[in-house]
């Protein structure tokens, strides 16, 4: 199939190459940690183990971050990645990894990772007891390198490398030949992004402004919503259920989108044409509504890529723990069971790869609207 655009689009990924290079960090490679079980531990802990399986635990455990990156257990023994743990506390900087706090259960220089309360799952200060919170802690900066942090960091080698093979490839096509290899299986979804995202909103004078941005943050986003299905590193993190991380994407877009606005975008803002003026003096009401809006724009795209991800991946989690649960009241009902969850679990993976490209699609596209809004031709 022939790409008219094809020197344009080079430029394209390029473009969009580059934004994704900055997102990267380089950072020290974390080593296999595997804890075996302590022959002293307590009686305590040793009988809160022997509850049973725990479903709630593990899906919790799964959808938030975490300071290492489990893989797998072996018997009594727990195979994990130890991640970097940085921390600025009192002008002081601390660099150690994740293993010293034995999976939460130790303190180690007067930090340990809070069980419970507020600070559930985050590094806190203790006193000198290794357990009870600092009430007279100062401010702790934590810039750790979390799952969530390393599996964005293992998302944008990869992608970095494969769109500077696309770009590659579209070098080599020329302008009147199809592209091969990478480049001819991305050019469709490059087209998408372009043709029925872009310029369906956007004015066609400004899309090539705001394309290189909307082509890296689809990429991301769907990018990132496989990984998480992939259930073995480097896969499995809850990158796009994070809060944290679409919120950060959605305020890529609101500065995005204000950074261009033109004065027709503001002056609807704040004098809404053919709005009666006692809406707008002496109370100003649109203006006020105008505001709110802007404000809940990126909010209600943060929260729909962190709902409907999350949802997902508690849903599959859920299928996989009914075996187990059932399977603790008698073998013969995991046995039977198993099968039909089986079922329900590859039915729902096909249907969360539908989600991980709806969901990438969805994100992009209002962010492409917002973008047309904030362009509008003067006679609009």
């Amino acid at each position: 199939m022939g790409f008219k655009g094809t020197v344009n689009t080079r430029i394209f990924m390029k473009h969009m190459a580059g934004i994704i290079i900055m997102t990267f960090v380089i950072f020290a490679p974390a080593v296999l940690y595997a804890e075996e079980k302590d022959p002293e531990k307590s009686v305590v802990q040793e009988s809160a183990e022997e509850k049973g399986f725990d479903a709630g635990k593990v899906i919790i455990d799964h959808i938030l971050d975490a300071y290492d990156w489990h893989l797998a257990d072996y018997g009594d023994t727990h195979i994990s990645i130890p991640l970097p743990v940085i921390l600025m506390y009192e002008g002081q900087w601390h660099f150690f990894f994740s293993h010293k706090f034995d999976h939460g259960k130790s303190a180690y220089k007067g930090f340990r990772i809070a069980s419970e309360g507020p600070m559930k799952g985050k590094i806190i200060r203790v006193l000198d007891d290794g357990i009870t919170p600092d009430p007279h802690a100062s401010f702790l900066l934590d810039i750790s390198i979390t799952k969530n942090v390393l599996s964005i960091f293992i998302a944008c080698i990869l992608l970095c490398w494969i769109l500077l093979k696309v770009a590659k490839g579209f070098t080599h096509c020329g302008s009147r030949k199809a592209p091969s290899g990478l480049a001819s299986f991305f050019e469709p979804l490059i087209m998408f992004v372009r043709d029925d995202i872009a310029r369906s909103v956007i004015p066609e004078k400004d899309v090539y402004r705001f394309l290189p941005y909307l082509l890296s943050l689809f990429s991301f986003i769907f990018f990132n919503n496989l990984m998480g299905l992939v259930p073995f590193f480097p896969g499995g993190a809850n990158v796009t259920g994070s809060i944290s991380v679409t919120l950060t994407l959605a305020m890529f877009t609101f500065f995005t989108l204000h950074i261009f606005a033109n004065k027709e975008y503001w002056k609807h803002i704040f004098n809404t044409p053919g709005v009666p003026i006692l809406l707008k003096l002496p109370i100003p009401l649109m203006p006020a509504i105008e505001i709110i809006g802007v404000i809940i724009k990126p909010l209600i795209l943060a929260l729909r890529l962190f709902a409907n991800i999350t949802a997902g991946h508690m849903i599959i989690l859920g299928f996989v723990s009914l075996i187990f649960v059932l399977g603790a009241t008698g073998a013969a009902m995991g046995f039977a069971v198993s099968p039909l969850t089986v079922v329900f679990l590859i039915f729902m993976n096909f249907l969360e790869l539908l989600v991980a490209f709806i969901q990438a699609y969805v994100f992009t596209y209002f962010s492409a609207i917002f973008f047309g809004m904030a362009v509008p031709e003067e006679h609009h």
